[in-house]
């Protein structure tokens, strides 16, 4: 009885376990869901928001608003890009190891950025205002350049597959069809010719001429020889002549 007391007891405990352990794992979810989700709308509300500055505002600030605005979108581009084709070509996981690297300087320059919106000295803001051009392109340049080689091997694996595949199908396509297929003629086998027409005299079928060792200039024999004249001897009588009456 105590056995039994024991085994319910543990039981108990481990479906209790299990319990608090989805429960955790639930909420861990929904809360990674809810953060996404909030980091998603921030990131958009700000877009809008550099968007509306690089109109409205003119002179250095709005210039800064329109780098960040780039910045922004070529590294976000690049990141989604990557990350959708590292989970189908293994190769790209160190293409990925650059980006993070390249996304560090990214987000110092984009939180440099962001400092000079609010500074009210514009003199000085014109003076650096080309040398974080010259940064910001030179990282959105090295952004767009990982993106657009990790999208052309992806389109250069999409052909080679769809290459491969319309073959595949040809060569199905003309085994459904076996019957359009003309079959060879048998060539080992002799045809008989064909009779002459009849040409006055003689009529029925003739056969080809065979050549046994004779030449080209050896002028062709007669198809029956005429019988050669019989030779006559003196102890043969001479005919006798038909009488005339």
């Amino acid at each position: 009885m105590e056995a039994v007391i024991t085994i319910v007891a543990l039981l108990f405990v481990l479906f209790l376990a299990l319990g608090v352990y989805a429960t955790v794992k639930v909420i861990g979810a929904a809360k990674r869901g809810v953060d996404r989700t909030i980091t998603q709308a921030r990131r958009t509300v700000e877009d809008h928001t550099l968007r509306a500055k690089s109109f409205a505002q003119l002179g250095p600030a709005g210039e800064i608003a329109q780098l960040r605005l780039k910045l922004r979108t070529s590294m976000r581009a690049t990141q989604d890009a990557l990350h959708a084709g590292a989970a189908e070509d293994e190769s790209l996981k160190e293409s990925l190891g650059l980006f993070q690297r390249l996304s560090a300087h990214g987000q110092e320059l984009d939180a440099e950025l962001k400092r000079l919106e609010s500074e009210p000295d514009r003199a000085t803001l014109s003076q650096r205002l080309p040398s974080l051009r010259e940064r910001t392109e030179r990282i959105t340049a090295s952004a767009d350049s990982l993106r657009w080689a990790a999208r052309d091997r992806a389109r250069r694996f999409a052909e080679d597959d769809l290459d491969s595949l319309s073959t595949q199908i040809d060569v199905e396509a003309g085994a459904l069809r076996h019957w359009t297929t003309p079959e060879p003629s048998p060539t080992s086998q002799a045809s008989w010719p064909e009779a002459p027409a009849a040409d006055g005299a003689t009529e029925g079928q003739t056969w080809p001429e065979t050549h046994h060792g004779h030449t080209a200039e050896e002028p062709s024999r007669p198809a029956i020889t005429p019988a050669a004249p019989r030779p006559t001897y003196p102890w043969q009588k001479k005919p006798r002549p038909e009488s005339t009456t």
